[in-house]
C-alpha cells in the first residue's frame, strides 16, 4: 500500500510519545496536533497520488484513513473527559466514567445498522459507503469538519473511525474504573493498618505541586520513580486521598500568576528562618 510508509511513521510518533510520560492530558495534547499534522499530510498524499481503481478507494477510505483519523477523535474525547474528570472520591470519579461510557454506547445504538453492517465485515455496500462522491445516506450525529471535504472524505469513513475511537475509549475509561477500585481497596486497607500520624494541613494542591517537583527534580530513585507510586507514598505518609491529581497538574501548569506557588512559599518560609536564625 502506498500509503504504508505514512501510516507507519505516525505510529512511531505515537508509540514515542505514548511511552514518554503518565501524564494523559499531555497524551491528549500532544496526540491531538500530531494527530492533526499526519492527517493534513495523508490528505496530501491522497491528492498527489490518488488510488489506481475503486477497489484501493474503497480499502483507503474503510481501513486506512480510519486508523488515523480515529486517534484524532480519541485524543479530542479523552482530553474532554479527563479535563472535566472530578477531584472528589473514587466513588463520584468512577460515577463519572460509567457516565461517559453509556454516552458512548448510545452512539452504537444511535448507529446500529451500520454498526452491525462494520462489524460483520459486510461488503455489498462498500460503493455507496467508502467512495469519494456519494451522497451521504444517514446523517450524523457528530462530525469533525476540520477535515471533512470531497476530495478526502466518504459518506462513512468517519462513522468508522467514530466506532474504533469509541471502543478505545471504552476500554481505557473501564480501565481507569478498575484502578479507581483497586486503588480505593488498596488505600482504605492502608488507612487501617497505617501506622503515621502525619497528617497534610495545606491544600491538596500544594501537596501535589509538592509531588510533582520532587519527582521531576530527579531527587528520588533519580527521577524513575512513577508518579502514581510516588503519591500513593504520600497519600499514605500523609493520610490523605489525593484524587485525580493529573487534573489538579494541568490546573498549576495553567495558572496565570506563579505556577510554583507552593515552592516559592517553602523558598520564603526557609529563608525567613535562616535570617530569623542569623539574628
Amino acid at each position: 500500500m502506498k500509503y504504508q510508509e505514512l501510516i507507519s511513521e505516525y505510529q512511531m510518533h505515537l508509540d514515542a510519545l505514548e511511552s514518554r510520560t503518565e501524564d494523559i492530558l499531555y497524551k491528549a495534547e500532544h496526540g491531538i496536533s500530531r494527530t492533526e499534522k499526519f492527517i493534513k499530510l495523508l490528505r496530501q498524499k491522497v491528492l498527489e497520488l490518488g488510488f489506481n481503481n475503486t477497489e484501493e478507494e474503497i480499502s483507503f477510505f474503510k481501513h486506512v484513513k480510519p486508523q488515523i483519523f480515529s486517534k484524532l477523535i480519541y485524543y479530542v474525547k479523552l482530553f474532554n473527559i479527563e479535563s472535566k474528570r472530578p477531584r472528589s472520591s473514587s466513588k463520584f470519579q468512577i460515577k463519572y466514567l460509567n457516565a461517559h461510557i453509556n454516552k458512548l454506547q448510545v452512539y452504537f445504538n444511535d448507529n446500529l445498522d451500520f454498526y452491525h453492517y462494520y462489524r460483520r465485515g459486510a461488503t455489498t455496500l462498500d460503493a455507496e459507503y467508502f467512495i469519494r462522491g456519494k451522497a451521504d445516506l444517514r446523517s450524523p450525529t457528530e462530525s469533525y469538519h476540520f477535515f471533512v471535504d470531497d476530495q478526502f472524505a466518504t459518506s462513512q469513513d468517519t462513522t468508522v473511525a467514530m466506532i474504533m475511537a469509541y471502543d478505545m475509549l471504552i476500554v481505557y475509561l473501564q480501565q481507569e474504573i478498575e484502578k479507581l477500585e483497586t486503588n480505593n481497596n488498596t488505600y482504605q486497607n492502608a488507612m487501617k493498618n497505617s501506622t503515621s500520624k502525619l497528617f497534610w494541613t495545606g491544600s491538596k494542591t500544594e501537596l501535589i505541586e509538592l509531588i510533582y517537583a520532587l519527582q521531576i527534580s530527579g531527587a528520588i530513585n533519580s527521577g524513575t520513580v512513577d508518579i502514581k507510586e510516588l503519591a500513593s507514598v504520600f497519600e499514605q505518609l500523609f493520610n490523605v486521598e489525593l484524587g485525580n491529581y493529573y487534573h489538579t497538574f494541568m490546573e498549576i501548569r495553567a495558572r496565570k500568576s506563579s505556577k510554583t506557588k507552593f515552592m516559592d512559599k517553602l523558598t520564603d518560609s526557609l529563608n525567613r528562618r535562616f535570617e530569623d536564625s542569623d539574628e
